[in-house]
């Protein structure tokens, strides 16, 4: 591994933060600066902090603690879908993959934050 976009949870991260900052600049013009201000913060966190971590990795601590980190702002992203989806009539299927992403960007976060506790070095 040579650096931090050779992880997959950074590459799944990012491409869904992406696809996020899209999909809040669709919400309804008073929206974007509220929920859709919300949602496109904490899914930038995700990768923000698995970056910040995986640049202290030689500290093995500080890497499981900002990859916990990026685990609490994927939970939070998935908060804001659930608000946006339940208060603005959005393409519900578009909503239901990025819903999905979410749930399996946290498990991979959450293997890889087990991963790193038993096996980094």
């Amino acid at each position: 591994m040579k650096n931090y976009k050779d992880l997959e949870v950074y590459s799944l991260s990012y491409n869904l933060a992406v696809k996020i900052h899209k999909m809040s600049l669709n919400l309804p013009k008073y929206e974007t600066y509220e929920e859709g201000s919300q949602i496109r913060r904490s899914s930038k966190a995700i990768t923000s902090c698995i970056v910040e971590g995986y640049g202290r990795r030689k500290y093995k601590a500080d890497f499981v603690k900002f990859l916990v980190y990026a685990h609490a702002s994927c939970d939070e992203t998935i908060l804001h879908l659930h608000f946006i989806r339940d208060a603005h009539e959005l393409n519900g299927e578009e909503m239901a993959v990025l819903l999905n992403s979410y749930d399996e960007l946290g498990g991979k976060i959450n293997r890889f934050i087990q991963y790193v506790e038993k096996e980094w070095t």
